[in-house]
Order: C-alpha cells, then structure tokens, then sequence
C-alpha cells in the first residue's frame, strides 16, 4: 500500500473527491482527512483522520520492535554466557528474552509515539491551519498513478503533495 496526499481548499471539493473515489473502489477505511475544523468533516459526513494517522505512532513501534528485540537478543546472550546457567537455559532463553524485548520495547515506544504528533503531517500544519484540508489515501502500488490522475483530471484546484513510500499493513 502507498499513501496519496492531497491539500485540498474547501470541505465540497473533499466531498466530491470522497465520492469519486469511493466510484473507484477506493474503500472509505482507506481515506482519512486532517481538518482544523473537524465539526465540517462530520458535518459533511467525510473520513476524519484517526489517532494512527494524526499520531507518531506506528514509526515509534516500529523503532521500539526493532530496538528492544536488539536489547533482548543480547540480553538472552549474556544469560547464556553466564557459568551454571547458561546451560540449564540454552537458546530458548535467547529467542525468549528476544521476543519478550521486542514486546516491551514496541509498546513503550508505541505510547510514547500516541502522544506525538506525525512527523509526516507536521508540513501540512500550516496549510491545515489556514483552512485547508489534508486527504491521505491508502491504496495498492498499481494504482497510485490512477488515483492522482483521476484528482488531478476533475480537480484542478487541489494540491497533489506526493506519495508515502509504505504504509503498514496492521493500521
């Protein structure tokens, strides 16, 4: 999955782009719209962004998983290593004390990552503030080009910001 953004000027040209995406097949849990004003977007009944999207969160796991698995892995190695109980342990401990580390450090991280905002969207801040709107769109690789041709065509109005290289599967 790529994720499309798109600056968009007023909350009608939001909703029309939601629709014609929606015609495209686009599933509405993969668009999500910062707002300033989030009582419009519930006005107009459009996808507001949620906490995964708004939030640090998924880079801070990520760095937390790969983080404290390291730690666990040589915190196994140096059980292993100790006299006497190296042995009664052997590498069961390694692959224990490793996922037990990554475990620990991708929910540490990923509540200090909840209560950050995106790096991602912190370029947008200023646009957003002004009264524009921020449209991020999940879709496969093969049809990045389709989906910002199809806004670009009936919308010319609206800023296209360029292409997350992966998202996750799990958001």
């Amino acid at each position: 999955m790529r994720r499309l953004y798109f600056l968009i000027p007023t909350v009608d040209s939001a909703k029309n782009i939601v629709d014609e995406l929606l015609l495209a097949r686009i599933e509405q849990r993969h668009i999500h719209i910062a707002a300033a004003d989030h009582h419009a977007l519930l006005e107009a009944n459009l996808p507001e962004a949620g906490l995964l999207q708004e939030s640090d969160f998924v880079p801070a796991v990520e760095r937390g998983l790969a983080i404290g698995g390291a730690t666990g892995i040589l915190a196994g190695i140096a059980a292993v290593a100790l006299p006497g109980v190296g042995l009664v342990l052997g590498g069961g401990a390694i692959l224990g004390i490793g996922l037990a580390g990554a475990g620990l450090g991708a929910w540490a991280s990923g509540m200090i990552g909840v209560s950050a905002p995106s790096t991602r969207l912190k370029e947008f801040e200023s646009a957003i503030d002004e009264g524009s709107l921020l449209m991020m769109v999940d879709v496969p690789k093969q049809q990045v080009d389709e989906v910002t041709d199809l806004i670009r065509k009936h919308h010319p109005e609206v800023d296209v910001e360029g292409t997350e290289p992966v998202i996750p599967a799990f958001p």
